[in-house]
């Protein structure tokens, strides 16, 4: 196991790397606001000092984790957050062991075999017994975990053996969950479904807002805003998405419940482990950590699969509302047993998946046009470039640009073909360029799509893997 650094020479030292980029280990998580500080602060028992130091911790660790796994590709474990706001990243081959100074657990399953058994089980979701709460991948034990009711030992391992998984490969736990939508009154802002329904409005996206896919079924018409449910799945997935009646603006904020809003800059997802908050009518904005992706979980009405399991509490009425990681979208309400005075576990739908899903597009930073331009033929400017492997260079022309106002920053990035080239929007934050929005998936074209305040900015592209000429479209406010 490779030697554990403190954050500030682990920052360094994943900047020698290459794994982190200078901006990303400098600047501090946008968005840590009084509110959003109390309420770490609240739920994890942290003082101000330790709340702002774990938030911008784990940016820092979602960072190196993305840059591992597109590294490592198959050989990729998975990564996770411990108590002491740690990063383990697990790979499969020792000679992997080593990297840079991250702290590595070497692992007998990829994250990529582990979520193939949990697949597995999934497919036979028709024969789970009623004793069977749910199931979820657990990185840090390397194992599928099968969760059974007292007594119902038997029947899981049942369960187990006849969708054809190898025992080695799951764990089983005793517990007393018996989760179930949160379905009665609403959760973040409301809205109401039919003839008084009530939920909550989860993210806004292009044209409308995402939400639990238990609080309508499509065609379904809402109120307060007035919309139509566009698409609906549920069980199986909990996702939906509501196109609202002219005359309703969508706006990238959720309430925090503390007489403010918290402005969403993205939804680039946070590794297990991290911080999250999430936001309720019922009980208001609560905080926790990830326990688990990936997760199935049982309710009475089928099983839904693909969920992010945490510790934050909710209650019945939280049902449809936001989940953030600092300013990151993660996902929404779905559904959880125990309550905000002993606690619980809380499931959340991924926003990224309703998104692709649904070809919708996330509104950020508190507004902005609600369809933005996509697409390189579109943009204001183009620039173009050639860059070596591993290789970057920042536009506008080795520069930056000054936006007067507030809008929509969209920038389309089209690499060459087989390589792996990443665009991100740095903004001068007085000190340092900070990224606000990047895109960084392993393909050779990228979008990003920030709504932000007046300032300056500028792009960085960077050739992660492959070499070749690119072009780049801008529009700015």
């Amino acid at each position: 196991m490779s030697a554990l650094l403190r954050p500030i020479a682990l920052a360094a030292a994943l900047v020698a790397a290459g794994i982190l980029t200078p901006a990303a280990a400098q600047a501090a998580p946008a968005g840590q606001d009084a509110e959003i500080l109390a309420a770490v602060q609240r739920d994890l028992g942290l003082d101000a000092d330790r709340a702002r130091a774990r938030l911008a911790a784990d940016e820092r660790s979602a960072d190196t984790a993305r840059g591992l796994r597109k590294r490592l590709d198959g050989r990729f474990g998975g990564a996770w957050i411990d108590s002491s706001g740690t990063l383990t990243v697990g790979v499969t081959r020792a000679s992997d062991v080593d990297q840079g100074g991250v702290r590595t657990k070497l692992v007998q399953r990829s994250e990529g075999d582990l979520d193939a058994v949990k697949s597995a089980l999934d497919a036979h979701v028709a024969r789970t017994p009623k004793s069977v709460p749910g199931w979820y991948v657990d990185l840090p034990t390397n194992t599928v975990v099968v969760k059974s009711h007292p007594g119902g030992l038997a029947a899981a391992r049942a369960f187990v053996a006849s969708s054809g998984v190898s025992s080695s490969a799951v764990r089983h736990v005793t517990t007393t969950e018996a989760p179930r939508p949160l379905i009665d009154v609403i959760g973040g802002n409301a809205y109401t479904i039919g003839s008084g329904t009530r939920c909550s409005v989860g993210f806004s996206v292009n044209g409308g807002f995402v939400t639990a896919g238990h609080c309508g079924s499509t065609g379904a018409s809402t109120a307060n805003p007035s919309g139509t449910f566009r698409g609906s799945s549920f069980p199986g997935n909990d996702y939906a998405w509501v196109q609202v009646a002219a005359g309703n603006t969508p706006r990238g904020l959720v309430n925090n419940y503390s007489g403010g809003t918290v402005s969403v800059a993205g939804s680039q997802d946070a590794p297990v482990g991290s911080t999250v908050c999430r936001s309720g009518s019922t009980t208001g904005w609560h905080c926790g950590t990830i326990q688990a992706r990936n997760s199935s979980v049982t309710y009475l009405q089928g099983t839904v699969t693909g969920l992010i399991q945490t510790t934050v509490c909710a209650e019945p009425g939280d049902s449809g509302g936001s989940l953030l990681a600092g300013t990151q979208a993660q996902g929404v309400t779905s559904g959880g047993s125990g309550n905000c005075r002993t606690g619980g576990t809380t499931y959340f739908q991924p926003v990224n998946e309703i998104l692709q899903v649904y070809g919708l597009t996330l509104v950020t930073g508190g507004g902005g046009d609600p369809n933005p331009p996509t697409g390189c033929q579109s943009s204001e400017t183009t620039y173009t470039g050639s860059l070596a492997a591993g290789g970057q260079a920042y536009q506008p022309d080795n520069s930056y640009y000054q936006s007067t106002v507030s809008g929509a920053h969209v920038g389309c990035l089209a690499g060459p073909s087989g390589t792996d080239f990443d665009l991100y929007l740095q903004k001068w934050n007085g000190s340092s360029w900070a990224v606000v929005a990047k895109g960084d998936s392993p393909a050779a074209s990228e979008t990003v799509d920030y709504n932000g305040t007046p300032g300056y900015y500028r792009y960085r592209v960077h050739a992660y893997s492959g070499s070749g000429s690119y072009t780049l479209g801008v529009t700015n406010p």
